[in-house]
């Protein structure tokens, strides 16, 4: 399991007032068709905060992989590019104790209070970093969201290790600190 994702998970009981277990026993007693209704239940219902409900309803669903299979399964035959993924990874780490990673189905999210990034292994040869800032320009290496949508505001496009360059980190880090 990624490593912020287990702290958080440890962290649970204290920053919640229940254990994931605890929380999957409540979340099965309920039937929402969606994501998202899950989460505001647990915001609404629980004062749950959004980084925390979020990760307790994707790890509570029953047909849902675990964390690993679903990271796992999105680099299945893009295994070249899981080196990024980690690094990118690794980096959003360090950033603070309030980072949540969030694997999904074909993506992972980033947040703090809100997702702030977005890894996403686009093709075989290529992960799209999805970030979100409050306003900056476009660049020609920081482009437009592309297929994100209002997921991000811009996207930049990795094929190699020396992508996740300073200046790369640089922008994950403004993401981040802009997400507070």
């Amino acid at each position: 399991m990624e490593k912020a994702l287990q702290t958080m998970i440890n962290n649970m009981p204290e920053k919640t007032g229940k254990s994931l277990e605890e929380w999957k026993t409540i979340l099965k007693t309920k039937s929402f068709e969606k994501h998202g209704q899950a989460v505001k239940f647990l915001k609404e219902e629980h004062g749950v905060t959004h980084g925390f409900a979020n990760t307790i309803v994707s790890l509570s669903k029953e047909d849902n992989d675990s964390t690993d299979d679903l990271v796992f399964n999105q680099y299945r035959g893009k295994e070249t590019l899981k080196p990024m993924h980690d690094k990118l990874i690794s980096v959003v780490s360090n950033f603070g104790d309030d980072v949540t990673i969030t694997p999904k189905k074909t993506s992972v999210s980033i947040i703090r209070k809100r997702q702030f990034a977005l890894i996403k292994p686009a093709t075989k040869t290529r992960i799209d970093l999805g970030l979100k800032f409050k306003n900056k320009p476009t660049t020609d290496r920081l482009g437009n969201s592309g297929p994100f949508g209002t997921m991000c505001t811009h996207r930049v496009q990795l094929t190699n290790l020396n992508d996740i360059d300073q200046e790369l980190i640089k922008w994950l880090k403004e993401a981040y600190d802009e997400s507070i």
